[in-house]
């Protein structure tokens, strides 16, 4: 294994990081910039009122998109142990 190859494998997987992440991530900050304009209009400072509906967001986007995510993930565990001897030599 060269130093490019495991450069370019990092940088493969970061990028499925990011990808897997990123639906959940960016509901549960939209959510919470929803949260965070009703409660600065209303002068509303109770805590739970930012969390509760941010758990909530973030469930149900595991819920929408947790299958997608186990499909590119199943996707991509499978290449690299389908390829493994073609890394190893």
């Amino acid at each position: 294994m060269s130093d490019g190859f495991v450069m370019g494998l990092g940088a493969q997987i970061m990028w499925l990081v990011v990808k897997l992440t990123a639906p959940v991530l960016l509901l549960g900050l939209a959510v919470g910039l929803l949260i965070s304009i009703f409660q600065a209009t209303t002068q509303i400072q109770e805590q739970t009122l930012a969390f509760v509906p941010k758990i909530v967001a973030v469930m149900v986007a595991l819920l929408v998109f947790g299958p997608w995510m186990l499909t590119n993930l199943t996707d991509f565990t499978s290449n690299i142990l389908s390829n493994l001897m073609s890394y190893v030599m």
